[in-house]
């Protein structure tokens, strides 16, 4: 019987230690937010590349729990702008953060 307390009380901890281990904090995604982010990333990414008035190859996106940062380099303040318009039309989006710059 001991030694079934011993094994129970390991597996619990190291149990706990998973669960706490993966777990999201305020600087850090946990393992599902990062899977929605990259997934959201992706969608804003294809969003800016089908609109043909953008260089889709000079605008960065990057996002976190949801709130997404474009950053890059495009021709005119209007580019700036529709960017931002067509990343906040993507579902999902919480925020967009616009860093983008003209050239």
């Amino acid at each position: 019987m001991t030694q079934f307390k011993r094994f129970s009380t390991i597996f619990l901890t190291a149990l706990l230690a998973f669960f706490v281990g993966c777990a999201a904090t305020p600087k850090q995604e946990g393992t599902g937010e990062y899977i929605d982010d990259t997934v959201l990333t992706t969608k804003v990414k294809a969003a800016v590349f089908n609109e043909p008035s953008l260089k889709s190859a000079e605008i960065n996106v990057e996002t976190f729990k949801g709130a997404v940062q474009l950053s890059g380099f495009v021709s005119s303040q209007t580019d700036i702008n529709k960017a931002a318009e067509i990343a906040g039309s993507v579902s999902g989006v919480k925020s967009v953060k616009n860093d983008m710059r003209v050239k």
